[in-house]
């Protein structure tokens, strides 16, 4: 009840009745339509306290930081989600490279196999000839042209 949250937060219940009206707070409502303050409301009506006593601010301040905090933590909480993702796609993509490793071992055929099997070079692929590369001479620009 708002007697009790004036007393523990060490203000007038006409304080709470303000803050609720500038949207600082937002107790509960009894089927009676009695505001119900829980503990976290406390503390929050103590730090709001504490802004305006200790730190200076007015309450334009106060809803100032109050509104920053709460895109912080919102912003925190999709980080979090994200670095999740992130990890889960990390994981993903090792999973697959590793299927596509694996697949691939048995597709390739090491370098110099058919020579410890002796097989001779000619004797590999008879149907494909061998490719000779020749080098070709370009002719360079003159330096006055």
């Amino acid at each position: 009840m708002i007697s009790v949250a004036a007393e523990l937060a060490e203000m007038h219940p006409q304080t709470l009745r303000m803050y609720e009206a500038r949207g600082l707070i937002r107790p509960k409502r009894s089927p009676k339509n009695t505001r119900l303050y829980s503990e976290a409301d406390v503390e929050r009506l103590r730090r709001i306290q504490s802004m305006t006593a200790q730190e200076g601010l007015n309450l334009a301040g106060v809803v100032t930081v109050l509104e920053l905090e709460r895109k912080l933590a919102e912003a925190r909480g999709e980080m979090e989600r994200l670095e999740a993702r992130a990890q889960q796609l990390e994981r993903e993509m090792q999973a697959e490279v590793e299927r596509v490793r694996r697949s691939l071992r048995s597709e390739l055929v090491p370098y110099g196999a058919y020579e410890s099997q002796g097989i001779s070079a000619s004797r590999r692929d008879a149907s494909k000839p061998e490719t000779v590369r020749v080098p070709i001479e370009r002719k360079r620009r003159s330096e006055g042209s």
